[in-house]
């Protein structure tokens, strides 16, 4: 059988966006919205998923589900990404942290609807296949480090948004401390059993409130101590 070209992908691709919508709209009451943003969308379908996965899941990359990179870790399900992506809502003019890289799909996505992206990944070999594929993709306002998320990224802190990839058994108090009055803050929070996707919003006196929506399996934040 001949390989795929960019026109099958392509279908594929908006496809799976078509998967996406309907999962939206079957799970709208928990949400409390039917659809996503179109801009989330449009990333959605404009973001090769096929190139941010191992070769031998690449023909499995626009179904609707996680699928695996290495080091016992996975990519989430493109419903699960244009979720958190839609719920962060981030902008054009926004600086956005992202904690766990992985092979650096979210920060594709997130890198064609906010102005710069800031990304931290543990795994070393994860950052550079990361950094190397964005960098291929022309990809130029992704900025990628090796180290350990809960700590954020100081030197380019505060942010207007932070999205994590990883779950934590409570949020890490400097991603809390480095986003910006005004902000939001995206994670999975939980044990290892029983997690769920939490929304934080910092008001401009530095208040949070916090939500949260349907529940969700992520890998756990690793830390360095």
């Amino acid at each position: 059988m001949k390989p795929m070209n960019e026109e099958h992908l392509a279908v594929l691709r908006r496809h799976m966006v078509e998967m996406i919508a309907i999962h939206t709209d079957l799970a709208s009451e928990e949400l409390g919205k039917a659809a996503l943003d179109e801009r989330v969308m449009a990333a959605m379908r404009r973001v090769p998923r096929h190139l941010f996965v191992p070769a031998s899941v690449a023909p499995y990359a626009y179904q609707d589900m996680p699928l695996p990179i290495g080091f016992d870790k996975t990519v989430s399900q493109p419903f699960i990404v244009a979720l958190m992506t839609d719920l962060l809502a981030p902008q054009p003019h926004e600086a956005v942290l992202e904690i766990g890289t992985g092979l650096g799909y979210q920060a594709a996505i997130l890198a064609e609807l906010a102005g710069q992206v800031w990304s931290v990944e543990i795994i070393e070999e994860f950052a550079c296949h990361a950094g190397a594929l964005l960098q291929g993709l022309g990809t130029s306002n992704v900025g990628i480090r090796v180290g350990d998320g809960s700590r954020g990224w100081p030197e380019h802190a505060p942010f207007d948004k932070i999205l994590v990839t990883v779950a934590a058994e409570r949020t890490p108090p400097a991603l809390l401390e480095q986003l910006k009055p005004g902000g939001r803050l995206v994670l999975p929070v939980g044990s290892e059993e029983v997690q769920l996707l939490a929304v934080i919003d910092k008001d401009a006196a530095g208040q949070l409130k916090t939500r949260k929506l349907i529940p969700v399996r992520f890998s756990r934040l690793e830390t360095v101590t």
